[in-house]
């Protein structure tokens, strides 16, 4: 085969995890199903930094999102005590469903004749970018940025325990 096509094929592959991932990750009834869905996505995309030759992305992908942000999402959903039946929220239903599939399908409905007669353009990336590079550009200009992302997951672990005690004392 062609190496055009396996990188085609292995894109195809990458995308329909992240998105059977993102699918389940909206559709579950459960929370810790929801998550698990997320995890499926978030692997789904690291898989796709590694189409695109950016090894280390990737692996922070795995270790930031996927280790740390997973946990913190799972420990706030044992300390809110969700029900293990999923009793804390409902599936979407018919007509929630027919939305999904309509959200999915007008965009394609679109984009796929539209990609079909004018093809993509692609632009050139740099293939190996070094770490030190990388960081730069990342925490140079965007440092408060990066901080308040850190904050923002604090307050959210935050708000869980102060639910789980509310819980506690109205018992």
């Amino acid at each position: 085969m062609n190496e055009l096509y396996l990188g085609q094929i292995a894109f195809a592959f990458y995308t329909l995890i992240a998105l059977a991932g993102g699918v389940t990750a909206v559709s579950a009834a459960s929370l810790v199903r929801a998550m698990l869905g997320l995890v499926v996505s978030l692997f789904g995309v690291a898989g796709l930094y590694l189409l695109l030759l950016a090894e280390f992305v990737a692996l922070m992908q795995i270790l930031i999102y996927v280790g740390a942000v997973t946990v913190l999402i799972f420990f706030a959903i044992m300390l809110t005590r969700a029900s293990a039946d999923g009793g804390e929220a409902e599936g979407p239903g018919f007509a929630g469903s027919l939305r999904g599939i309509l959200v999915v399908l007008v965009p394609c409905g679109i984009l796929v004749p539209f990609l079909a007669v004018y093809g993509v353009a692609g632009f050139p990336t740099p293939k190996n970018v070094d770490p030190a590079q990388l960081g730069a550009g990342l925490l140079g200009p965007f440092t408060l940025a990066f901080e308040l992302i850190s904050v923002v997951l604090l307050a959210a672990m935050a708000g869980a325990v102060l639910l789980a005690f509310e819980k506690r004392g109205a018992k």
